[in-house]
């Protein structure tokens, strides 16, 4: 096999979350060409996973081996410094590159600009930067002058912002508009439509379609800045002209209609995206399910809510604590036992279980006088903790048993 294979298959084992088996298939390569490119990928596992330990581990094992490090590998290790907060090891490991003769490249600098900005302030920033722009080997370009500015907006200085985020513009390319939205961001940020606008202008200018994500991009930025008939203008100029109808630019609409109590405009885009062929997807049934919520449509939420819920297996989003216990609200007002008994088996096996839930359904079951011996079992899977009230009502229930 190849050192490309070896990594295709390292690679192919973090995906899948089995780490130790990619552990183990590193150390057993033998060749110096195959760990070489192998260990970039395992470095990135580790650094994915945040584990320091282990990925301190495996660059001094390369050190002893003699592997020449990359800067790729070097900036793994700053990024997961970065991601852990251990914000002071970010300069030891410049100091490690420059021993070992390792270039610096722009994102060395840009990592290195950001720790010093959470260590020592803008003054150390702003060293780093003119370090940068005197080494020859590496170029200033729009990522490190929106990192500079970054930095400042976080400062309170404002002024500096724009003069950075001027500068980044004028390193755009007119290949790529991935430029155009980080600084877009950033003006949005700054509270400054016109400036967004005009990038957002100046981005269509690169050749090629202009993908679904950057009208969301672009959407999301008018809602932030309070512009919705200019981000429905801009929305309707992407529906004109795509050949797949992407809910997840119709979703930022959806939330600022609903978040603006504009629900019927809510509820008829909703119905106007499936029309379209739109396939809702857990945050569009967020959106609807707080929506009619907080506007008292208990019945549409609860549908909602059952369609969102459907998809929690293959998301990491989770409602609110406040949401899940307006359901259970709703359902012990209204007497709906089946309904709330079929709600707390989906909500103990999504695994977000809580006392007052628990404690809603028990009181539904003590007034209809029906056992509750599975809501037992439930209980004390989840390791729920009793108080005063609950334990008054399981001893209650015990009689039904």
């Amino acid at each position: 096999m190849s050192p490309v294979d070896h990594v295709i298959r390292l690679e192919s084992m973090i995906r899948r979350d089995k780490m130790l088996e990619a552990e183990e298939y590193f150390e057993n390569l033998t060749d110096t060409a195959s760990r070489k490119a192998a260990c970039v990928a395992l470095l990135h596992g580790y650094v994915m996973a945040r584990d320091v330990e282990k990925a301190e581990e495996l660059m001094q094992k390369l050190g002893g081996l003699g592997l020449v490090v990359s800067p790729n590998l070097y900036n793994d290790m700053m990024r997961l410094y970065m991601g852990t907060g251990q914000f002071g090891k970010v300069p030891l490991v410049i100091e490690k590159m420059r021993s070992n003769k390792v270039p610096l490249t722009v994102l060395s600098y840009n990592l290195w600009m950001n720790a010093n900005a959470k260590l020592s302030g803008v003054g150390s920033v702003e060293v780093v930067y003119k370090e940068m722009v005197s080494d020859e080997n590496v170029q200033v370009g729009w990522s490190t002058l929106s990192t500079l500015a970054g930095i400042y907006m976080k400062a309170g200085l404002v002024e500096k912002a724009k003069l950075a985020l001027s500068n980044a513009e004028e390193k755009l390319s007119n290949c790529n508009r991935l430029g155009y939205f980080f600084l877009i961001t950033q003006y949005t940020s700054l509270k400054s439509k016109e400036d967004v606008l005009r990038l957002w202008g100046a981005s269509k200018g690169v050749a090629g379609r202009i993908p679904s994500t950057n009208y969301m991009h672009i959407v999301l930025s008018l809602v932030k800045l309070g512009d919705i008939m200019e981000a429905e203008r801009i929305f309707r100029e992407w529906e004109s002209n795509c050949f797949r109808y992407d809910v997840r630019v119709s979703n930022v609409l959806l939330g600022a209609y609903m978040r603006n109590g504009m629900v019927e405009k809510a509820e008829s885009l909703h119905k106007y995206a499936l029309d379209r062929g739109g396939c809702p997807n857990y945050k569009t049934w967020e959106i609807l399910m707080e929506g009619r919520l907080k506007n008292q449509n208990m019945d549409g939420a609860v549908e909602a809510m059952k369609q969102g819920f459907a998809m929690l297996q293959d998301c990491h989003w989770r409602p609110s604590d406040d949401t899940v216990m307006a359901f259970a609200d709703y359902f012990e007002r209204h007497g709906k036992f089946e309904d709330a008994n079929w709600y707390i088996r989906v909500i103990h096996n999504l695994g977000f279980a809580s006392l007052p839930l628990y404690k809603s359904l028990l009181r539904m079951h003590s007034s209809a006088q029906r056992p509750a011996s599975r809501i037992f079992m439930m209980m004390e899977k989840d390791k729920i903790k009793l108080d005063d009230e609950t334990s008054a009502l399981v001893d209650s229930l015990n009689v039904y048993v």
